[in-house]
């Protein structure tokens, strides 16, 4: 004789109900996994991000040098800049870019990067972050450095310069732009990815491009550099970010792998 389910106090079968009950239950943990999934692939599209930047930082880079070799492209701009620049200087103009170019030349913006990465080290206990940031500002001093010497391209007309002189190093690219452009990006990407959020993004990046400009149109108002120097500047930044940011979330990721190794073994006696 076939056995009936007892009805539940809605006239629903019991059997119904444990099956219902069941899907919740799986389609939850489905949506539970999903999470975890982007979650965990958050640093790993952060890499994809970090590695497009490298690339196209270094894209960019080449693309402003052969301009400048073959003196065309963005290279055309570079005399025209320049002289309606300097022709267009007033005394309070040049005492106020003068004082920024000093601010973010090597004397001064060093010392305010080792005092942003020991901050960031004492006070906010992230020595990794600290080094990033030390770490990013050492390579493209070198990089910086090196191209100089390797294109050895001479610095604008004596006089086209507010200061006749007071540059001695090679003009491409402009080392005040590199390393202030390294240091706003990379400062930017530490502390939003802290705390990630669009507006927080938003924020940063106009923040970074205002100061970036600022400084570049500084080198331009002097007359120390040409346009193509400060652009390849941002471009090499951009790969140098792309580099921090590639670093960094391997860590994340690598960190990731490891915690999730440890609940794994923690989990082990209890499922035996």
């Amino acid at each position: 004789m076939p056995r009936h389910e007892p009805p539940a106090p809605d006239g629903a079968p019991v059997g119904s109900i444990d099956r219902a009950r069941d899907e919740a239950r799986r389609a939850w943990s489905r949506r539970a996994w999903l999470g975890e999934q982007v979650r965990d692939r958050g640093p790993q599209v952060a890499i994809g991000v970090g590695l497009a930047l490298v690339v196209l930082g270094a894209a960019g880079f080449v693309g402003v040098l052969d301009a400048v070799q073959e003196n065309d492209d963005l290279a055309e701009l570079d005399r025209p800049v320049l002289e309606g620049l300097a022709g267009a200087r007033s005394p309070v103009l040049t005492t106020v870019l003068t004082a920024i170019t000093t601010v973010s030349g090597p004397l001064v913006l060093p010392v305010v990067a080792l005092a942003a990465a020991l901050a960031w080290g004492l006070w906010g206990r992230q020595w990794w972050q600290a080094s990033l940031l030390a770490g990013s500002m050492i390579a493209s001093t070198v990089v910086s450095l090196t191209i100089k010497n390797l294109v050895a391209r001479p610095r604008p007309p004596v006089d086209s310069q507010a200061v006749a002189g007071v540059e001695s190093t090679y003009s491409f690219p402009s080392g005040h732009t590199i390393a202030t452009a390294t240091l706003l990006l990379v400062i930017g990407y530490l502390a939003w990815i802290r705390r990630p959020s669009v507006r927080s993004l938003v924020l940063w990046v106009l923040a970074v491009v205002l100061g970036i400009v600022v400084v570049a149109l500084s080198r331009l108002y002097l007359g120390y550099h040409f346009v193509t120097d400060v652009a390849a500047s941002v471009t090499l930044a951009l790969a140098v970010l792309g580099g921090v940011v590639v670093v960094d979330r391997r860590r994340a990721v690598r960190a990731a792998r490891v915690t999730a190794a440890q609940v794994g073994d923690d989990d082990e006696p209890a499922r035996t």
